[in-house]
């Protein structure tokens, strides 16, 4: 079965960075395109960021544009989020799954069973 586990999320001081983990089992990562999402307090789940099978190519939301970087390691079946200069409007639930790519992040649809997610709270 195919499943994802996130972890790495805390509470943060703005303007410091964090980085998220996401290690997929069930399935071989490499196969997959895979992206990062997040659920803020009162709104509706949307994608942050997205990576293809080989990571040569990436895609972000263009309010985590220059600050966040995804990467993956397949022979880890792991994915990670690198968020850096973490402003109080990140603070979310962070989730990843796999996904198509392309487009605009509103286009991702994700493919595979939302895990727990892990929380990023950025405050004081």
């Amino acid at each position: 079965q195919l499943q994802f586990v996130e972890s790495g999320g805390k509470l943060v001081p703005p303007g410091e960075s964090l980085s998220l983990t996401c290690v997929g089992s069930g399935f071989t990562l490499r196969d997959y395109e895979i992206g990062w999402f997040r659920q803020r307090p009162g709104r509706e789940r949307e994608g942050v960021a997205c990576l293809s099978r080989n990571g040569a190519i990436t895609n972000y939301a263009d309010s985590v544009k220059a600050r966040f970087a995804i990467n993956r390691d397949n022979a880890k079946n792991t994915v990670y989020l690198q968020m850096n200069s973490l402003k109080p409007e990140d603070t979310a639930v962070y989730y990843c799954a796999t996904v198509g790519c392309a487009g605009r992040p509103e286009t991702w649809f994700p493919r595979s069973p939302w895990g727990q997610g892990t929380q990023v709270t950025v405050g004081f």
